[in-house]
């Protein structure tokens, strides 16, 4: 399946707009997640990094600006009231310069991907490209952290390859 979106940049990156290709070749099984919620238990973000860069490639995403994209590693596919949701999870290949200017983004090395789709193909997401997780203790759940602000899927169309 292949899914095309614009990603529209909000708050400081609000005026950037981006063609988006995701490509599903498969889903990620149960004992993927369990692989990744043990990885994430026993060494925390860099336990669970390591696993993600371990598993197969399950789809890829890569923006029309240019490059081949990125190898997406989790793929799910959640029941939602308005027809199916899609939660797609990578290790966030970090580029040298990133790392030499802005170290502080390299603690942010997962990148995190949910669209919601209507029964007719169509439908909107979110892009997370750089983020990391952690346990709030107090409420015993698990947050996603953006490092930079999300940017806005719209006008989603599905192909089927």
């Amino acid at each position: 399946m292949t899914i095309q979106a614009t990603a529209m940049g909000t708050s400081t990156q609000l005026g950037r707009i981006y063609d988006v290709n995701i490509y599903i070749q498969g889903y990620s099984t149960q004992d993927d997640r369990k692989t990744l919620i043990n990885a994430f238990n026993r060494k925390g973000q860099d336990g669970l990094v390591r696993e993600l860069q371990d598993m197969s490639s399950k789809g890829r995403v890569r923006f029309a600006s240019g490059g081949v994209g990125n190898d997406v590693k989790y793929i799910i596919e959640l029941p939602s009231k308005t027809g199916r949701r899609l939660r797609l999870v990578t290790d966030r290949w970090l580029q040298w310069a990133e790392l030499y200017y802005s170290p502080r983004s390299r603690e942010y090395d997962i990148g995190v991907i949910e669209l919601d789709l209507g029964p007719d193909g169509k439908g909107s997401g979110t892009l997370l490209p750089a983020c990391k997780l952690k346990v709030n203790k107090k409420k015993k759940e698990l947050e996603v952290e953006t490092y930079q602000n999300p940017w806005k899927l719209t006008n989603l169309r599905i192909t089927n390859d």
